[in-house]
């Protein structure tokens, strides 16, 4: 299993479009928001927090929702269109452990970006780091296992590299626009706002912000974090074909 580990990780790294995406992106994308006079202004609303500490949590779950929705299916996917998977059943590593090196990977690469983004944040920018780590982490854990059971599902549901490639970005770009990457959950209609909470990503995103200002998560966001997780992953064991 190690050596398994070893060699996906070589791989994924050599392809480097994980990296780039899972690491690079939210760093890029909070160095912009960080230099940006309109996001370092402390304001009354946000009750005297700058725009940019609301926006560091939503950039940590925008990684894992990167990682599951666009990084991990066209790996997995492109594995089975290719029969990797298929001649792995005949062998004694057998593709369960090709699954579970993914899923390592994935999780050890949200770790570095998260520590990234978060040091980044606090050491350039002056972004308090979470008041309550312990929640902080269960958050973390939880939204995790969500994201990639519906990466899985993705997965799953795709015929080949391409398609979950594409599948992946169809349900990545709904997914972040309700954890308040383009309009603040606050922000947005009552409607709207309520069909965000129960997203996945918003879910994660009132967490963390609970987190960040010190609260223990809301246990409404982590019981749907917990639905999610749930109900993905027994669909996508339902419907995951090794070849």
């Amino acid at each position: 299993m190690t050596t398994l580990t070893i060699t996906e990780l070589k791989l994924f790294l050599r392809e480097r479009s994980g990296p780039a995406f899972g690491v690079g992106l939210p760093l890029i994308l909070l160095i912009i928001f960080g230099n940006l006079p309109f996001y370092r202004e402390h304001r009354a609303d946000l009750g005297g927090l700058t725009l940019l500490d609301t926006y560091v949590p939503i950039l940590v779950a925008f990684v894992l929702a990167m990682l599951a929705l666009n990084v991990l299916p066209p790996i997995l996917a492109g594995y089975r269109e290719r029969g990797v998977l298929r001649r792995l059943r005949s062998t004694p590593v057998g593709p369960v452990r090709v699954l579970a090196a993914q899923l390592i990977i994935m999780q050890l690469t949200a770790m570095v970006a998260v520590t990234a983004l978060l040091l980044v944040a606090r050491l350039a920018f002056g972004v308090a780091l979470p008041r309550q780590p312990a929640g902080f982490l269960l958050t973390l854990v939880l939204a995790t296992l969500a994201l990639i059971a519906i990466g899985l599902l993705v997965t799953a549901a795709a015929p080949g590299g391409r398609s979950a490639n594409a599948l992946g970005a169809a349900t990545f770009y709904p997914v972040v626009f309700l954890g308040g990457l383009f309009l603040p959950i606050p922000a947005m209609p009552t409607a709207l706002q309520h069909i965000a909470h129960a997203s996945p990503l918003g879910a994660a995103v009132t967490a963390l912000r609970d987190t960040t200002d010190g609260h223990w998560p809301h246990w409404l966001a982590l019981l749907t974090l917990i639905a999610w997780a749930s109900a993905a992953g027994v669909a996508a064991a339902r419907l995951f074909r090794w070849e």
